[in-house]
């Protein structure tokens, strides 16, 4: 099978999955898990703002969620709102977000990573992460 033609069947199933979860939505609006993969979906898609509207919903109903927090992030960043991308992540970060490896690599936050403030404010919590692992093994 040439790649053209599985290009084109990927395509294919992601648009069918994406119409799929907008008619699951249509009839339960707040189904959560619907609304995460159709969030993913349509970032995948390079369709940012769309991910984002869904995102925003996704923290109206899970404010404190470090996932959707991080996730919200990620839209904010792909769409350049760095002030809003840094205000989320410091959000997903105070109710839990803890994978500070992922967010160095995250092809979705490099426009947040390009941002100082950023910058210091990851540099602070690895000095943070770094001082109480010291204190643990002693």
């Amino acid at each position: 099978m040439s790649k053209g033609i599985r290009s084109k069947r990927y395509k294919e199933s992601v648009n069918f999955e994406i119409k799929f979860y907008e008619g699951v939505l249509r009839n339960a609006p707040n189904f959560v898990e619907a609304l995460a993969l159709l969030g993913d979906l349509y970032t995948k898609t390079g369709r940012y703002k769309e991910g984002l509207y869904i995102d925003l919903r996704l923290a109206v109903l899970r404010p404190q969620e470090p996932i959707v927090l991080y996730n919200l992030a990620c839209s904010y960043s792909l769409l350049n709102r760095i002030d809003y991308a840094f205000k989320t992540i410091k959000q997903a970060v105070k109710c839990g977000y803890d994978d500070f490896d992922y967010m160095q690599r995250d092809k979705d936050l490099t426009n947040l990573r390009q941002d100082r403030r950023f910058q210091k404010y990851l540099f602070r919590i690895k000095k943070k992460l770094s001082a109480s692992d010291r204190v643990d093994t002693d």
